[in-house]
């Protein structure tokens, strides 16, 4: 199981006022061993795309972007920044190295370069969820009926922990378009028994309570063998978020963000566009499907979008009617 590792000691990385138990159960990750894509700076996705809007340039108002202006692409366009897409500036059927992110060192961080989010949100009457939000530059979907699908640049992951009065109840792990709902006491736990283990999917980067394979082909239920949509999972490398994280408190009132620390940037939260290519028309010679499902898909949005001020543990989406906080590990039927 995993090691804090010298963990304890980095915390104190962490800016002034952070809740504490946040901090104490924040979630260490298991990156598949084999996954070539790992987790990615913000920054060096801007140094390598372009905005676009229907695979056209559009003009940046205040060039260069930056974590601190990305937020400018909001006004640009009639749609308040949700058709810009941060396109790759280069083919990325090229393989550019970019992509491949920063595999964290023995510690489990990935340096001066910041990788994740973490996001307080205060819900009242004691409640507090604490979003972990990962971020990779590319999205490797998986193989289907011998057919590569649902690959894309730009992959924004997360865990949610929602606390009561400081004690953590349960968690989310995302999982694609979906998800999982967990009581935190039944997840894995690394040695302090305080941090909840994630294994994250080779190459969709889809979070899960155990390893191994998973099959989602059928909404809110995940099967231990292969039928059509698989994840393998595995007890690769650690990923530790606290080590590589900007950090904000998020208000549902005003919709907003403020950093912990008054340098961290923050526009590049509030922009409305996508984080990677949009998807490529049926004309392009790279793009191939398989009964409409398409092998190059659009890029994702980011944190904002991730429903912050969610009601249940579980955000709303067309499967959440059959959701629930899962008592257990394990097949769920």
């Amino acid at each position: 199981m995993a090691e804090a590792s010298n963990t304890e000691a980095k915390k104190s990385s962490a800016p002034a006022g952070v809740p504490q138990f946040v901090l104490d159960h924040a979630p260490l990750v298991h990156l598949f061993s084999k996954d070539p894509y790992q987790p990615s700076s913000f920054a060096a996705t801007l140094a390598n795309t372009r905005p676009q809007t229907a695979f056209k340039d559009v003009p940046i108002p205040s060039p260069p972007l930056t974590l601190s202006n990305l937020d400018q692409l909001n006004s640009v366009g009639g749609k308040n920044g949700s058709d810009i897409w941060l396109t790759s500036t280069v083919d990325i059927t090229t393989n550019p190295k970019w992509l491949e992110g920063i595999k964290p060192d023995s510690d489990g961080s990935t340096g001066p370069d910041k990788t994740a989010v973490i996001i307080v949100v205060d819900k009242g009457k004691g409640v507090v969820d604490a979003y972990y939000m990962y971020f990779f530059a590319f999205n490797w979907g998986g193989v289907v009926l011998e057919k590569q699908l649902g690959d894309h640049v730009g992959d924004w992951e997360h865990n949610m922990i929602r606390f009561e009065n400081g004690v953590p109840k349960s968690a989310w792990y995302s999982q694609h378009a979906n998800g999982e709902a967990f009581k935190f006491d039944v997840l894995k736990k690394d040695k302090s028994g305080k941090r909840p283990i994630a294994f994250c999917a080779n190459g969709s980067h889809a979070l899960f309570a155990t390893d191994g394979t998973h099959d989602h082909t059928i909404p809110n239920l995940n099967l231990p063998f292969k039928l059509l949509l698989v994840d393998e999972c595995d007890n690769g490398p650690i990923y530790d978020p606290l080590l590589s994280s900007y950090y904000y408190s998020f208000s549902t009132a005003t919709n907003s963000f403020t950093p912990y620390d008054a340098s961290t940037p923050i526009a590049f939260l509030n922009f409305n566009g996508r984080w990677g290519d949009e998807q490529y028309p049926d004309k392009d010679k790279r793009q191939t499907q398989l009964a409409g499902n398409r092998k190059y898909v659009g890029g994702p949005t980011g944190p904002k979008d991730k429903q912050l001020g969610r009601k249940e543990v579980w955000p709303q989406n067309s499967s959440s009617k059959g959701q629930k906080v899962r008592g257990w590990l394990g097949l769920d039927l």
